[in-house]
């Protein structure tokens, strides 16, 4: 069965510049998939006539007048740039025209644009961005979420851990993942009464043997692999995500730095090239670019506005496995059963915390 994406080809940093060199890597690694290019259309098939793709069968290119930039503030780009290529590619999602739509663009915007255009699931007050973290268990650490909803109540977090669980069962092929809740301690008195009620949510539907729920964790235990799914509301998820980003690049710098300090340490570096290349490729970000957009009516998948061909890439595999995967299909169901219909009238369009770059 052929699985259609959509893609904003003009979100991000560098545009189709990379977003189209990216789908037709994608296309060469996954004959079951084929892509909807949304953007400029004159730019788009000079970009596909350049890189010798201009008649490739499993492309299709939808011109878009309209581009959102990183900077645009929401109301421009929700209401303002109604032909941009988000909007059309979430649009493709909702027509059934695509099972799942990636872009790269502004973060508030591609948020506030799918939840306007696909609205949430049944049950769902607030969709939440899903991302992976790197763990020590050379595995993935699903966290959710990330700046969408700085303010949260218990059920909000609550509906964040179900979604997280399905998603984590459906991309990683794990029956019962097990489920941390990010506290400032593992014991049960501890943390804000937010989290002690989520809590007490999260260890009901493991007594029942619905979630598998681990307990409070605590930050290291992100990338010690503890659990899981981690949750937690998204001031704290943006907060960390950014941290980390910024350790990254730190470590990065100084073992570049240091390594190249004198003749003695750069003859280390050549010694220990196979073990640093390994460093490199357990840490290298683009592996785990493609964050989810989790409960809208239909599957959107946020890349990292500064990626690259091969990051962007790795979106969209992410996107495909969605799709393939059912994850749509599967969350529905699993909400049904566990998420009550509570109507959260504070629930508005909202941008993501502003800066954003997931």
């Amino acid at each position: 069965m052929t699985i259609t994406l959509s893609i904003d080809c003009m979100g991000g940093d560098h545009g189709s510049a990379i977003t189209i060199p990216a789908a037709i890597s994608f296309l060469a690694h996954e004959p079951e998939a084929a892509l909807i290019l949304v953007g400029l259309e004159a730019e788009l098939r000079a970009e596909l006539k350049r890189l010798k793709a201009y008649s490739h069968p499993r492309i299709t290119v939808q011109h878009a007048a309209e581009v959102v930039a990183m900077d645009d503030p929401l109301e421009v780009a929700l209401r303002r740039k109604k032909d941009s290529s988000m909007r059309v590619a979430v649009e493709m999602v909702k027509d059934g025209k695509a099972q799942a739509c990636v872009s790269a663009g502004n973060t508030a915007a591609l948020m506030a644009i799918s939840r306007y255009v696909l609205k949430t699931m049944q049950g769902v007050d607030r969709p939440a961005i899903c991302g992976i973290m790197p763990n020590q268990k050379n595995g993935p650490t699903y966290m959710l979420d990330l700046g969408a909803n700085v303010d949260c109540e218990p059920h909000h977090l609550h509906q964040f851990a179900v979604m997280g669980s399905v998603l984590f069962s459906a991309m990683e092929r794990t029956a019962r993942p097990t489920i941390g809740l990010l506290n400032v301690g593992t014991e049960d008195i501890k943390g804000n009464e937010v989290v002690k009620a989520t809590g007490k949510l999260l260890q009901e539907d493991h007594a029942r043997g619905k979630l598998n729920f681990y307990g409070n964790v605590e930050g290291n235990d992100i990338f010690k692999g503890t659990t899981d799914v981690i949750v937690c509301d998204g001031f704290v998820g943006n907060v960390t995500l950014k941290a980390a980003e910024g350790l990254g690049r730190f470590m990065k710098d100084v073992m570049n730095t240091e390594f190249r300090r004198n003749p003695l340490t750069m003859i280390g570096a050549l010694i220990a090239g196979g073990a640093l290349k390994q460093i490199r490729n357990r840490f290298n970000p683009s592996r785990y670019n493609g964050a989810s957009l989790l409960g809208l009516r239909g599957l959107v998948f946020k890349s990292h506005g500064s990626a690259d061909a091969y990051s962007f890439e790795w979106a969209l595999k992410r996107a495909f496995d969605a799709a393939k995967y059912n994850v749509q299909e599967q969350l529905s169901a699993m909400i049904a059963e566990l998420i009550p219909c509570t109507p959260d009238r504070s629930a508005v369009i909202e941008p993501a915390v502003p800066g954003s770059t997931i």
